[in-house]
C-alpha cells in the first residue's frame, strides 16, 4: 500500500465518514480530527472488523473507563487481516485487559501532580521543568502514562493557568530548559502556541525549549507549512516525537519529519517498550535505523510505566537489556537510544544498560565489548586530581562564569562525589538505625 497518496482503502474510509469527502479533505488535519473514530461501532464499520458480542461488552466497559479516539489516518495503517497482532491496532484500540488494575499500578505513577508547584508545571530536575500546555491529543494511545487525564475536559488548562506556569518559570532562575508536553502541544492553534513560545522565549534564563509530540506519527498532516514557519521563529527549539514501530514510518510521516528537519529543528524520538508491539530486537533495530534515515535521533527507550491498566503492555526489564545488547555495537552509535525506567514516585529517569565493566583494580579496568571480547584499559599512573572547592575564578581549569549565571547546588550522588561538600552519606528519612540513636 502506498502511504503518500489517497489509496482506495483511504478513500473508502473517508467516504464512510463523510459522503462528500475528497482527497483534499483526507490530507486536511482539521478534517482528520473532526472525523476521529470514537466509538466501537464506527471502528467496526470502517475496518470491517467485527467483535464477538461478549468481547464487545468488555470493550464498551473499557471505553467507559478509558476513552477511545483514533485519527482516520492512523486507522488506515492497521492490517486487518491479522489485526490481533497488528502493532498499530494494539496501540490505538481498546483492550479489555486495560480494566485489570494490579496492586503496583497508580493513576499518577511518576508523581507529576505532587511535584507540581503551580498548575501545569512539574519541577522534578534542578534546571528544567515539564510544562503541560494541553490535554488534547490527536489520538488516545492505549499505553499513555497520563491516562488519568485523557478525555477529561475539566483538566484542560486555560490561559490563566498557562500564565501561572510562565510566571513560575520567570521567577525560577535555575530553569534553563522547558519541555512543553500534554496532551500534545501541536494540537494547539498556531497563534496560541506562538504566544506560549514567545512568552517563554522572552525569559532571559531559558536557553532551550522542547516540544514532546506524537503528531508526526498519528496526524502528520498537522505539520503544515504555516506551523513550521511559526516554529522556526523560536530557535533554539527541539522536538521529540514518539514512534514505536517501523509500520508507523510512512510516506506521510516522513514528509512531516522532513519539513521539521529542513526548518533546522533537531528531532529526537522516545519509544516505549511494549509487549506484543516492539519487544523484539529486530523490530527495534529496524525502527532506529529508519529514524536516523529520516534525521531523527533515537533518544529514549522507556520501560512501560506503572500507570493503571498497562500491565499487559509491560515487559521484564531483561527484555529491554536484551534489546540494548542487540543495538550497541550492531548499529550506529547515534542510532542507539538510552534505555530508562522513569522511577515510580517521581525519582526521574534511571538509565539501565548491559554491564560492560567486568572488574577493575587501581591500575586496570577489565571490559568486555558487544562481541564478548574481554580487554583491559590501563589507568594513568601520573594523574593529578584537581581538588574542587568551587572557587572557579581561581581554578587552573578555564571556565568563563557569566555575570548572573546561577550555580546550581549539588544534590544526590553528585554531592557525595564532590570535594567541597562534607556530606559522606545519604540516609533515608525513616532509617531505623538513626531512630534508635535519636531515642537514646
Amino acid at each position: 500500500m502506498v502511504e503518500g497518496i489517497f489509496t482506495k482503502r483511504r478513500q473508502r474510509i473517508a467516504l464512510k465518514l463523510d459522503i462528500n469527502a475528497t482527497e483534499k479533505d483526507w490530507f486536511n488535519w482539521k478534517w482528520q480530527v473532526k472525523n476521529s473514530i470514537k466509538s466501537i461501532e464506527s471502528f467496526e464499520n470502517l475496518t470491517e472488523i467485527e467483535f464477538p458480542e461478549e468481547e464487545r461488552k468488555k470493550l464498551i466497559e473499557t471505553q467507559e473507563r478509558f476513552p477511545l479516539s483514533i485519527t482516520p489516518y492512523y486507522l488506515s495503517l492497521i492490517h486487518k487481516e491479522n489485526y490481533k497482532n497488528d502493532p498499530v491496532f494494539k496501540q490505538a484500540f481498546l483492550d479489555e485487559r486495560e480494566l485489570i488494575i494490579t496492586s503496583s499500578e497508580m493513576s499518577d505513577p511518576l508523581s507529576e501532580d505532587h511535584d507540581s508547584p503551580v498548575p501545569c508545571i512539574t519541577h522534578r530536575y534542578p534546571d528544567r521543568v515539564l510544562f503541560l500546555v494541553s490535554n488534547i491529543c490527536a489520538m488516545y494511545c492505549r499505553h499513555c502514562t497520563r491516562k488519568r487525564k485523557v478525555g477529561d475536559v475539566d483538566s484542560i488548562p486555560d490561559r490563566e493557568q498557562i500564565k501561572k506556569g510562565i510566571e513560575y518559570i520567570r521567577n525560577t532562575p535555575e530553569i534553563r530548559d522547558v519541555l512543553l508536553s500534554g496532551g500534545d502541544p501541536l494540537m494547539l492553534p498556531n497563534d496560541y502556541l506562538d504566544w506560549i513560545l514567545s512568552e517563554i522565549e522572552a525569559i532571559p534564563h531559558v536557553q532551550v525549549i522542547r516540544i514532546g509530540t506524537r503528531i508526526p506519527v498519528v496526524l502528520p498532516y498537522r505539520v503544515t507549512d504555516d506551523l513550521v514557519n511559526m516554529l522556526k521563529k523560536h530557535h533554539p527549539i527541539w522536538i521529540n516525537t514518539h514512534f514505536n514501530h517501523p509500520q508507523e514510518i510512512t510516506a506521510s510521516s516522513r514528509q512531516a519529519l522532513e519539513k521539521l528537519a529542513n526548518a533546522g529543528i533537531p528531532l529526537g524520538n522516545q519509544s516505549v517498550l511494549l509487549a506484543g508491539v516492539n519487544d523484539c530486537p529486530r523490530i527495534m533495530r529496524k525502527l532506529v535505523q529508519l529514524l536516523v534515515m529520516n534525521r531523527v535521533r533515537p533518544y529514549y527507550l522507556y520501560q512501560c510505566d506503572l500507570s493503571e491498566g498497562l500491565s499487559h503492555f509491560r515487559t521484564p526489564i531483561g527484555k529491554g537489556i536484551e534489546i540494548m545488547e542487540n543495538l550497541i555495537g550492531h548499529t550506529s552509535g547515534f542510532a542507539v537510544p538510552t534505555y530508562v525506567i522513569d522511577a515510580p514516585g517521581g525519582g526521574g529517569k534511571i538509565p539501565i544498560m548491559p554491564n560492560y565493566i567486568i572488574s577493575w583494580s587501581v591500575n586496570k579496568v577489565i571490559l568486555r565489548n558487544y562481541e564478548g571480547v574481554i580487554t583491559t584499559y590501563q589507568e594513568p599512573r601520573n594523574y593529578e586530581q584537581n581538588f574542587c572547592d568551587r572557587d572557579c575564578p581561581n581554578c587552573n581549569l578555564e571556565l568563563e562564569i557569566i555575570d548572573g549565571e546561577e550555580d546550581i547546588k549539588v544534590i544526590g550522588i553528585e554531592k557525595l562525589l564532590s570535594d567541597h561538600d562534607k556530606t559522606i552519606s545519604l540516609v533515608p528519612k525513616n532509617n531505623e538505625r538513626l531512630k534508635r540513636r535519636f531515642d537514646k
